[in-house]
């Protein structure tokens, strides 16, 4: 099979030559890096990559296949999907077709054959940054330079009201702001009755379908873009269990009046350190995020919990008066460590308690 060149142009006029798979045609977006080793699936389908091309560190990727039950969702959401080198012969008893024909199928653009470690360091020093894939070398970099991630949530919620588990189990609302479904399984595995609604829905909605706890996801995205659904977490805090991962923690943490900014370049990957501060215990977390929580903007509003042990910033608040708690990381992680899944088991003790107190 021939192969075909094409171009990775960085927004700073920085050039590298590849080789295609995946789809055709060309493509502008937000380049991040992850870090995980495995996991290429659940990358893949993880709607927080919107509108962004994702480079795998990992040199080889696509060796055990590609296996439907893994994904994260219905359809892949990067934008484009850049590794050093592709496995073609992928070898796994699970394994349903290879990483190329998988990209084809899906209309996404993969690039391979470029060092991939010279792009992660570029990235690494000078931030995330705006590039494109094209057939030919670009020259002019005014759709690179002016391209942003817009409307990501709306664009990656779902259409209609889901439901998933046991109808006699605790009533969780999961408010889905581009939610990986195992954040749906780890809470039916414990015995709770899901009910997913689209971003859209307003907390008058929520109510009315009278949950006993109420999730708020992972999503993609500026997190200060989503005003009102800010607002309508102000209507909620208070009125019941509320548990926050990723995109929800800054939600909430936006609604309790803090502040939200973007990160150099994130992190994201499956070996991220957080320290709980109240234990001094260290938890190996997995990530995809590009905008932090400023803990000092929540300075009177809750507890700071967890901080990255890399760098510092906020993991986690605690909000005992309002029986909500938010995370950075994801505890349903897979692939990734399993080292925070107790969060749920916490979420479930937290709406037993509230149903037994209220």
């Amino acid at each position: 099979m021939k192969e075909c060149k094409a171009y990775l142009t960085l927004q700073n006029g920085k050039q590298f030559t590849g080789k295609r798979f995946g789809a055709d045609g060309d493509v502008v977006g937000e380049l991040v890096f992850t870090t995980g080793m495995t996991g290429y699936i659940e990358t893949l389908t993880d709607p927080s990559y919107f509108g962004q091309i994702v480079t795998q560190t990992f040199p080889l990727i696509g060796n055990y296949g590609m296996i439907s039950p893994d994904c994260e969702s219905k359809k892949p959401w990067v934008t484009a999907y850049i590794v050093r080198e592709k496995c073609d012969a992928p070898s796994n008893f699970r394994s349903e077709g290879e990483l190329d024909g998988y990209l084809k199928a899906q209309n996404v653009i993969g690039l391979y054959g470029i060092d991939t470690r010279e792009l992660t360091k570029i990235v690494r020093e000078t931030g995330v940054m705006n590039a494109a894939i094209t057939s030919k070398p670009l020259k002019d970099l005014s759709e690179v330079t002016s391209y942003s991630v817009k409307n990501a949530v709306k664009s990656v919620t779902c259409s209609e009201v889901t439901e998933s588990g046991d109808e006699r189990g605790l009533k969780v609302v999961v408010w889905d702001f581009g939610a990986k479904d195992n954040i749906s399984r780890e809470l039916v595995k414990r015995g709770c009755h899901c009910i997913k609604v689209p971003s859209t829905y307003t907390a008058e909605q929520i109510l009315a379908l009278d949950p006993d706890g109420l999730m708020l996801t992972n999503g993609p995205g500026d997190p200060a873009e989503n005003v009102e659904i800010i607002e309508n977490i102000k209507k909620l805090a208070g009125k019941l269990p509320i548990f926050g991962i990723c995109l929800g923690h800054q939600l909430f943490a936006l609604a309790m009046g803090g502040k939200t900014k973007k990160m150099k370049y994130g992190h994201r990957g499956a070996n991220q350190p957080v320290k709980n501060l109240a234990t001094g215990r260290v938890y190996i977390s997995s990530q995809n995020h590009g905008y932090e929580v400023i803990s000092e903007s929540l300075a009177g509003k809750g507890i700071l919990s967890y901080v990255n042990a890399n760098d510092g910033t906020c993991e986690g608040f605690d909000y005992p008066e309002l029986n909500a708690y938010t995370v950075q990381f994801h505890p349903e992680a897979c692939g990734g460590p399993q080292d925070a899944s107790f969060l749920f088991d916490k979420f479930i003790l937290n709406i037993k308690e509230g149903k037994f107190n209220a």
